[in-house]
């Protein structure tokens, strides 16, 4: 595991507890989740490797793309007339659970190691 800011932070107790609440208020701020979206919904569809994630989420988890294509449906909704949903119906950050970051880390991951395997290079013998 390599030692990045996102890894330093969630081990450190103290730095956690400072970031955390500012981490919450920004999710909240942002605004997605009063209009029903998760933040995975977010990611645009427009790249080969989300595409391929996508692909994947369908075959494994066809209710949770089902659900993905709702919410997505009810967020333009809700921004075509201008207004939020109820409270009630809004996403929490309990529910805004990262559904697509895995299929997207285990693509990028079998895209790296094919691309270190078309990395071969042919030499000429004379």
């Amino acid at each position: 595991m390599s030692l990045t800011l996102k890894n330093f932070v969630q081990n450190s107790k103290v730095l956690s507890g400072l970031f955390a609440p500012a981490a919450q208020f920004y999710a909240n701020a942002a605004g997605y989740r009063q209009i029903g979206l998760r933040y995975d919904d977010l990611i645009s569809e427009e790249n080969e490797l989300v595409q391929e994630a996508l692909r994947r989420l369908e075959i494994a988890e066809p209710r949770e793309m089902y659900d993905r294509a709702y919410r997505i449906r009810v967020a333009q909704q809700c921004s075509l007339t201008h207004s939020l949903l109820p409270k009630n119906q809004w996403v929490t950050a309990e529910t805004d659970k990262r559904y697509l970051r895995p299929y997207i880390d285990e693509v990028a991951a079998e895209f790296a190691e094919r691309g270190d395997f078309d990395n071969i290079k042919v030499t000429p013998r004379h």
